[in-house]
């Protein structure tokens, strides 16, 4: 085993972790947090395939961005337990059945899978995914529709600022 193959299966390990805290937690605060980890895990992965841009895009849109605007929400609404209605029985029971479901869909899709042990996969060096030719192409073949959506995204923060004025 290698270093990156090393470092492929803690990103994975810890990815999972972080997801299954997003589930458990009880506090919606911490599970937003957790869900950040899982961004950034899912980065470290994206940095193991040589797209570096994707990982630097993920970090700043998702991580940075929404996970402020979710916990900005979280906060805003002040969810509190006693406000929380109670699920029936019936509920439950469906969800129960659905988690059953999806895990035996699961390890069905797990057992016809073709093991890779053994096999290597290699990586070709390239420039797909870095920030260079991703640069280039933005600016000499889309400059158009590259402008047209910064203003769209502009007129639309705009927008949100006038309508969230009070």
């Amino acid at each position: 085993m290698n270093a990156l193959e090393i470092i492929f299966y803690a990103l994975s390990a810890f990815a999972l972790v972080c997801a299954i805290m997003v589930l458990i937690s009880k506090n919606p605060i911490h599970s937003v947090l957790w869900l950040i980890l899982v961004f950034f895990a899912i980065s470290g992965h994206y940095i193991l395939l040589n797209a570096q841009f994707l990982a630097i895009v993920n970090i700043i849109v998702y991580a940075g961005a929404i996970m402020v605007l979710f916990l900005f929400v979280i906060m805003l609404i002040n969810v509190k337990k006693d406000s929380e209605p109670q699920k029936q029985l019936f509920v439950k029971f469906i969800g129960v059945i659905a988690g059953g479901s999806f895990l035996t869909l699961t390890i069905s899709l797990i057992k016809q899978a073709q093991p890779l042990i053994g096999k290597t996969v290699l990586l070709k060096e390239g420039t797909i995914g870095l920030i260079h030719p991703l640069g280039k192409a933005l600016f000499n073949d889309y400059v158009v529709p590259f402008e047209i959506s910064s203003v769209l995204f502009l007129s639309a923060m705009v927008g949100a600022v006038l309508i969230g004025k009070k």
